[in-house]
């Protein structure tokens, strides 16, 4: 992956497998493989259990917030992730005014961005501990990240070291998934760490850990927090 991968302006990416740009052709358009209406190309995952309390609570704190701010309720779609990309746009100037407000738009709209794609992917938290260490796993491909993570830098419009918003996969994988996140256009540093973006980004490298998996006979493989060792 080039240092320059999916991202121009000022700031660096994020490292490893970086949440980079949305896939789109010349036109702006979104690629065949990569539309954000589609979510699979398969049948929908297994029933996903509820999240941690605390991944609840915050998760229900960005539902609130929005409803609030611009009378939409958030029903953990894909969809309402541009609601939450104008919320975040909004609260930069709220954390730069009240820097102490930080942790808590960083944990309720990466908690909000982690169930949105946990329900459409399949997966489980890792919430232990602080922020910067939790994690989703996804159970129908081996890939992790922390939105919390990926909404810190959302926010602050920088990579944040530690914070691992960046995704990770098994280092057999690396290279193709490197390769493909790679041919990604660039985009400016707002759309770069946007929440939909991030999104985007997931379900190409999930599209492609699972086309890869189909391809070798292990569709029926699962994930499970045994794992993924912490």
């Amino acid at each position: 992956m080039s240092s320059d991968h999916g991202k121009t302006g000022n700031g660096a990416p994020s490292d490893d497998v970086a949440g980079g740009a949305r896939a789109a052709d010349a036109d702006g358009n979104a690629m065949d493989d990569a539309d954000p209406d589609t979510i699979v190309d398969e049948p929908p995952p297994e029933e996903v259990a509820p999240p941690p309390p605390v991944v609840a609570e915050l998760a229900a704190a960005c539902v609130r917030f929005v409803a609030a701010k611009y009378g939409v309720m958030l029903d953990f779609t894909p969809e309402t992730l541009s609601l939450v990309d104008q919320w975040v746009r909004d609260a930069r100037g709220e954390i730069v005014a009240k820097p102490q407000t930080l942790d808590l738009a960083q944990g309720a709209a990466g908690a909000y961005l982690g169930e949105v794609v946990r329900r459409a992917f399949g997966g489980s938290w890792f919430a232990e501990g602080e922020q910067d260490g939790w994690r989703v796993d996804l159970s129908r491909v081996f890939l992790t990240f922390n939105p919390v993570g990926m909404m810190r830098e959302a926010l602050l419009l920088e990579p944040q070291e530690g914070w691992h918003a960046h995704l990770e996969t098994d280092p057999a994988e690396r290279e193709e998934l490197d390769r493909r996140l790679a041919a990604l256009p660039q985009v400016e540093d707002e759309e770069y760490f946007a929440p939909t973006t991030r999104f985007d980004v997931v379900h190409i490298a999930y599209e492609a850990l699972r086309a890869h998996m189909r391809a070798a006979g292990l569709e029926d493989v699962r994930f499970g927090p045994d794992d993924y060792k912490r």
